[in-house]
């Protein structure tokens, strides 16, 4: 009898061995979250703020790691080629997947569709275009400077592909201004520069500037829609030009090929915590707000956005 007990211990022991990870109790270890940026960046703030929520709702260290470089393609790309076990997820915004693809096809190899497990959408914030506190008073007066004096105005943003150097090309397509681009690892070195006047304008996220433009050391020009925290900054639209800038916006990821256990704790979480009033709360003073979209609204917004950017990118003259 003793050997049939133990024979059969012996097999539910080598059945739990075999059964796949996503059948085991998940998570049962620290999940890492990969931020395409650089620390100190819009993305940044709103990853790490999100990630200490997830920690406490997990009940497991979700440990925030920064991946910059690429226009963002590096650190999504680390995501796209990890284990299917959940964890490894990404905090990216929308630029990652649009628009790195449309203006760098030949860095930006992942398919935003095919190649990620869709977590669900998280955080919205406004682009805006500053300079130094002593610098331009309006976009006009920049964009009359810089078609007197080509090449004198380079702005900076978080890399080729970003919504940041989207949104400088935009400028130019639609004021013939001729401002040179110049890429950065990050919100945090490029807005370093633009204020140790290496640069004369940045491209970054309202949550990145929010606390230069509040100490006076950074002033904004334009925003791609308006911002309750900065109500003055006008949009183009607002200052009689056609198209607005594009926005950004965050979403959470993981690999494709996520098991579907794992995936629907990841999407319970991460909807759980957006919906916190307590992170909207937190992040409301970096200018972003908290948006829950679900994983499918996702995905649609993402194919909607990469028609939109072509056709703008054609025209404008940025696809390659």
């Amino acid at each position: 009898m003793r050997t049939i007990v133990s024979l059969l211990a012996l097999a539910a022991t080598l059945l739990g061995a075999a059964l796949p990870v996503a059948a085991q109790t998940y998570p049962s270890g620290a999940i890492t979250l990969v931020i395409p940026l650089a620390p100190g960046d819009g993305t940044d703030v709103a990853g790490r703020a999100m990630a200490e929520e997830l920690s406490k709702l997990l009940k497991v260290a979700v440990v925030p790691v920064n991946r910059p470089g690429g226009g963002m393609a590096i650190g999504t790309d680390s995501v796209v080629k990890a284990k299917k076990d959940g964890y490894t997820i990404l905090i990216t915004p929308n630029a990652a997947l649009v628009s790195g693809r449309i203006l760098n096809p030949d860095t930006v190899l992942y398919d935003p569709v095919k190649d990620l497990t869709y977590l669900g959408g998280t955080t919205r914030t406004p682009v805006i275009l500053t300079v130094r506190g002593d610098a331009w008073k309006t976009l006009p007066e920049l964009v009359e400077f810089a078609k007197k004096n080509p090449g004198k105005v380079r702005a900076a943003s978080v890399g080729p592909g970003s919504i940041g150097h989207f949104s400088v090309e935009m400028v130019n397509a639609l004021t013939g201004a001729g401002i040179t681009h110049v890429p950065f690892k990050g919100g945090g070195p490029g807005m370093t520069a633009l204020l140790g006047g290496h640069v004369e304008l940045g491209a970054f996220s309202v949550g990145a500037t929010a606390g230069h433009l509040r100490s006076g050391a950074m002033r904004g020009l334009v925003v791609s829609s308006k911002s309750p925290v900065f109500p003055e900054i006008p949009t183009m639209p607002e200052l009689g030009y056609r198209q607005n800038l594009p926005g950004i916006w965050f979403a959470f990821y993981g690999p494709a090929g996520l098991p579907a256990e794992v995936t629907k704790v990841l999407v319970a979480a991460i909807e759980k915590i957006v919906k916190d009033p307590a992170v909207a709360t937190k992040l409301a003073p970096f200018g972003m707000v908290q948006e829950y979209n679900a994983p499918e609204k996702v995905v649609a917004e993402i194919r909607e956005e990469q028609r939109v950017l072509e056709d703008l990118a054609r025209k404008a003259g940025l696809a390659k």
